[in-house]
């Protein structure tokens, strides 16, 4: 026989693990906001976008010549992340840091059909991620010339300072949004778990389940006796009168 739930019933599980699902959200949400604001590093973002155009030399816009550099630019974002690129950056900022480590703080990307293309740098250090954005702009912009033999990437823009800069990780209200879904799902689902393996016979809705047969009758629990007599003399005080045990 095929068993089915009703919404009811699931309503009066969630009811009755409320409490456990209200402390699994709060739980998960002030994990996540304690890790976020004590113990994940910020991290700062900049960007620096170069333009890669027709030769300085070429008074006139060429076409043909703006296609080739929408077609070179997958080149040039590969390029720009290789060590040909990054070795001199590493040996002319002097950082301690290997090609790899470097590359996996960078990303390159273009707009569809822009000639434009942003490096963009991240690091807990704001001031060096500026630095760093700019300086692979500009050396790329010096070595594509003789990598391709082609003089047409020049800075578009700089990445600059700001005052107070914003880290763009960790996101601390986003992080303690998720956690409070993740929570909320964690706490149905246990409660729906625990629900599942209880067996227990409780109530006569639960012997016809397992049965399969209805209750006809059911024994009330029998009281002590030595419960019973004192029940008794309370009562017959109250009337005033008395009672030999």
């Amino acid at each position: 026989m095929e068993e089915t739930i009703s919404l009811k019933e699931l309503f009066a599980i969630l009811r009755k693990r409320l409490w456990l699902i209200i402390s699994l959200t709060v739980v998960a949400a002030v994990t996540a906001g304690i890790i976020s604001f004590y113990f994940l590093t910020p991290i700062y973002q900049s960007s620096t976008e170069l333009l890669v155009n027709q030769s300085k030399n070429d008074k006139q816009i060429d076409l043909n010549q703006v296609q080739t550099n929408l077609d070179l630019i997958n080149t040039y974002n590969v390029i720009i992340k290789s060590p040909a690129i990054l070795g001199i950056v590493i040996e002319r900022m002097d950082l301690d840091l290997t090609v790899d480590q470097l590359n996996s703080q960078i990303t390159v990307g273009s707009k569809e059909n822009s000639q434009v293309v942003e490096v963009t740098v991240e690091d807990k250090d704001p001031k060096l991620a500026v630095e760093l954005s700019n300086t692979i702009a500009d050396v790329f912009r010096t070595e594509i010339k003789d990598i391709m033999n082609v003089d047409n990437v020049s800075i578009l823009s700089k990445a600059e300072l700001t005052e107070n800069p914003s880290p763009v990780k960790p996101q601390p209200i986003l992080n303690i949004a998720i956690a409070l879904v993740v929570g909320l799902m964690g706490g149905v689902g246990l409660a729906f778990l625990i629900e599942y393996m209880d067996n227990t016979v409780k109530t006569e809705q639960d012997i016809e389940k397992i049965l399969g047969v209805p209750v006809l009758g059911s024994i009330l629990e029998m009281e002590p006796e030595k419960e019973m007599k004192n029940r008794r003399s309370q009562n017959s005080m109250k009337r005033g009168g008395t009672f030999d045990v």
